[in-house]
C-alpha cells in the first residue's frame, strides 16, 4: 500500500520541545497509529553534536556559547556539529523505512538530498551534491559553498532528525563558532546570499512552499 507524507509548519521551536514531539511522533508511527510526516520549523539559536561530533570542531565552550545565548544539545543523530537559528528552515523527517520497503538509509539521506536539490532548483538555485560529502552545496562552486545540511537517527527502521536549508540566517552568528559538519574548507552560504538582489522580499515563506511540494512529490 503507497504511503504519502503530511508536512506540518510548527513555527519558531525550541531545540528540546522540538525532540519531543518528534519522539512522540516516531513513537506514533512505530506503532502505526501515524502516518509519515515531514515536521517544518525555526529553531532558536542551538548548537548540535551528533553522535560523530569531534571536540575540535567546537572552537567555542558550550559555556561560553551559552553565555551569549546559544544553547547546546548532544543528539542521537549521525554527523557533527552543526548549528540551527533564526532565518534557516528545519525539517524532521519522520517516516518508516520499513512500511515503505526500503530498509536502506544511505538511500534514504539521497532522497533527502535529491528533495532538496528539487527545492533550491524551483527558487531559482541550482544545487548538487558532493561525494563523501552528505549535504547539499551550490552547483559547481569551489572551493563548496554549502547551503544544506544533513543528518538523521534511525529506531526500528523509523527515521527522524533530518535536514537544515540556510533560507536568510545570520550566518556568523553560530557558524563561526564551529567547523560546520567537521568540512574544512567548506563555505556555509545561504539562499538569501546566493540569489543576492534576485530574492524575494517573501523567501522564507516561498522556501517553505518549495520545500514542502518537492518532499511530498518525492515521498508520495
Amino acid at each position: 500500500m503507497a504511503r504519502s507524507l503530511a508536512v506540518e509548519w510548527l513555527g519558531r521551536v525550541s531545540y528540546a520541545e522540538a525532540l519531543r514531539r518528534q519522539a512522540a511522533r516516531l513513537a506514533e508511527v512505530r506503532a502505526g497509529a501515524a502516518g509519515d510526516v515531514l515536521l517544518l520549523l525555526e529553531h532558536p539559536s542551538v548548537v548540535t553534536l551528533g553522535r560523530g561530533a569531534r571536540p575540535e570542531n567546537l572552537l567555542e565552550s558550550p559555556e561560553a556559547l551559552r553565555a551569549r545565548g546559544i544553547d547546546v544539545h548532544e543528539v542521537a543523530r549521525g554527523g557533527d556539529v552543526t548549528w540551527h537559528g533564526p532565518g534557516q528552515l528545519v525539517g524532521y523527517a519522520i517516516v518508516d523505512l520499513d512500511a515503505r520497503g526500503r530498509r536502506d538509509v544511505h538511500r534514504f539521506l539521497r532522497d533527502l538530498e535529491g528533495g532538496l536539490v528539487d527545492a533550491l532548483e524551483k527558487l531559482g538555485l541550482a544545487a548538487d551534491v558532493r561525494p563523501g560529502m552528505t549535504g547539499v552545496f551550490v552547483a559547481g562552486s569551489e572551493p563548496p559553498r554549502k547551503i544544506a545540511s544533513i543528518g538523521v537517527g534511525v529506531r526500528g527502521w523509523v527515521t527522524w532528525h533530518g535536514f537544515a536549508l540556510n533560507v536568510e540566517p545570520d550566518l556568523s552568528d553560530g557558524f563561526g563558532a564551529i567547523v560546520p559538519c567537521g568540512l574544512r574548507g567548506v563555505e556555509m552560504t545561504s539562499l538569501a546570499r546566493e540569489l543576492g538582489t534576485a530574492a524575494p522580499v517573501d523567501l522564507a515563506e516561498r522556501a517553505r512552499e518549495a520545500v514542502a511540494e518537492a518532499f511530498r512529490r518525492r515521498f508520495a
